[in-house]
């Protein structure tokens, strides 16, 4: 059969009142990989109390039951995001002779990476670090620590609590920068002076007598902003290792 073409027919055109059909887009192949992705843009945009496993699926455009053939459910879904944001931490190589440099930086950049990714700090408390980047980070902290003289067992606390302040002071962080989204606003510094100031006032209108030094130092409450409290405080951790460490190693 000879098509219209052929004859050198026209085509009927279709009527200009039907909406044009887009044509289908492909769908994306679904895989871990693809899922912690979307789940970490989630978390970065919208926040952990948003993501889901049926959120994901929204965002995929795809069913919930979908993702469960690459993920157990949100709470492996949570620590494999959180692996993949420690993924972003940059490591020198070990140089015990420069332990407390290297420690101090160490913590500046966890801080900085936690700090990039909204409440991502939450899904890092009161679990234990498996993925194979928690496992990198652990390895380099821990051997810093014993190269450089300290007792295994006494490292073992030391990284322990060095890690729970780093993710401590980023989960806080990531609370005042809920409360600022649930106020309407996206400037952070407009944020955190507005904060400041309300301290500050309620500081200046508790009773003098009762709570002198309070009063009397109100200034001196709030000078620091929260990157410069940070620092001081991994001072004061950083001293108290350096002074449990072997004077000879």
């Amino acid at each position: 059969m000879v098509d219209r073409k052929e004859r050198g027919e026209g085509e009927v055109p279709a009527p200009p009142w039907r909406r044009s059909r887009k044509p289908a887009q492909p769908r994306r192949q679904l895989s871990q990989d693809l899922i912690i992705d979307t789940g970490l843009r989630i978390l970065d945009v919208e926040g952990l109390d948003a993501l889901s496993m049926r959120r994901v699926a929204q965002e995929l455009d795809t069913g919930p039951a979908s993702l469960y053939a690459h993920v157990a459910g949100k709470e492996e879904l949570l620590e494999l995001i959180y692996d993949r944001v420690l993924s972003e931490i940059r490591l020198p190589a070990r140089d015990p002779a420069r332990w407390k440099e290297q420690l101090r930086a160490y913590a500046l950049e966890v801080h900085r990476v936690l700090g990039a990714h909204a409440d991502v700090a939450r899904a890092a408390l009161a679990t234990i670090p498996t993925g194979e980047h928690s496992i990198r980070a652990g390895e380099f902290l821990f051997g810093l620590l014993v190269e450089a003289g300290m007792a295994p067992r006494e490292a073992a606390v030391a990284m322990d609590r060095l890690s729970l302040y780093i993710v401590g002071d980023a989960y806080e962080a990531s609370l005042h920068y809920a409360r600022m989204r649930a106020a309407g606003m996206d400037d952070p510094e407009e944020y955190f002076e507005s904060f400041v100031a309300q301290i500050a006032g309620y500081y200046r209108a508790i009773p003098p007598e009762r709570f002198p030094y309070l009063v009397k130092h109100v200034d001196d409450l709030i000078a620091d902003d929260g990157e410069q409290r940070f620092r001081y405080g991994l001072d004061l951790i950083l001293d108290g290792i350096e002074a449990r460490m072997p004077r000879d190693p």
